[in-house]
């Protein structure tokens, strides 16, 4: 099995899209690190960021029909939204989306270091800076449940009961990969 992170390639694609294609990246590119996390509210966040506005999508279709067809592949993140992906599957169990609890998305990032951590930490306010992310970041999932939902997919609730086991078994269970 094969592995597309798309994560790993946002900054090759952010490169590859001609301006007039990705108006909102322009945007986000053109502010400093307050005014992208500290000085919006979380709504206008959500609402403006060009990856969750699909900017880009068509790049990942673009490396993913390029890659050789000799085994599956698994594609990963964020950038895969409900209502992109849904018009080119071809079975609904070949998709599913990890929705993690605000309390799951507060501990990774507590993991990471919090308001010390990476791009947070070169704001004039980290916390506050943390605090939005955190809040844009569950309106976004609140997005995605309703998506798969609506188009009938596949979402999977991501907290501190699931084990890691019990998680890739129903990931599995989902792709029809259960021994």
């Amino acid at each position: 099995m094969r592995l597309y992170d798309t994560d790993a390639v946002m900054g090759d694609h952010a490169r590859r899209m001609p301006v007039e294609q990705a108006p909102y990246l322009g945007e986000f590119a053109a502010m400093d690190m307050d005014e992208r996390w500290v000085a919006r509210s979380p709504r206008e966040m959500l609402d403006t960021f060009h990856w969750f506005r699909g900017e880009g999508f068509g790049l990942i279709v673009e490396d993913l029909l390029a890659l050789p067809a000799d085994r599956p592949v698994v594609a990963e993140g964020f950038r895969l939204l409900p209502d992109l992906v849904r018009p080119l599957l071809t079975e609904v169990g070949h998709a599913v989306w990890l929705l993690p609890t605000p309390r799951f998305r507060q501990a990774v990032f507590d993991g990471r270091g919090g308001p010390a951590w990476g791009f947070i930490a070169k704001t004039g306010d980290p916390r506050h800076a943390l605090r939005n992310l955190l809040q844009r970041d569950a309106l976004f999932t609140d997005r995605l449940t309703e998506q798969t939902r609506r188009l009938g997919l596949h979402g999977l609730r991501v907290n501190f009961t699931i084990t890691e086991e019990d998680l890739a078994r129903r990931v599995s269970a989902v792709f029809g990969l259960e021994n």
